[in-house]
């Protein structure tokens, strides 16, 4: 699958995007110890990309 031309920079580098899929939210709540297995997937709180 190719990338969009707005995510890639002059010189073909990723640009960080600023909207998570709810995988990778799921991802960073489990870091923050903000999300256990078993809690519920759909209604996730808003996560800022971690840096």
């Amino acid at each position: 699958m190719s990338q969009h031309k707005s995510l890639q920079g002059p010189s073909g580098l990723v640009v960080k995007r600023n909207v998570l899929k709810r995988f990778e939210r799921l991802e960073i709540l489990r870091k923050r110890n903000q999300w256990k297995p078993g809690d519920r997937i759909v209604g996730l709180r808003k996560t800022k990309p971690d840096v």
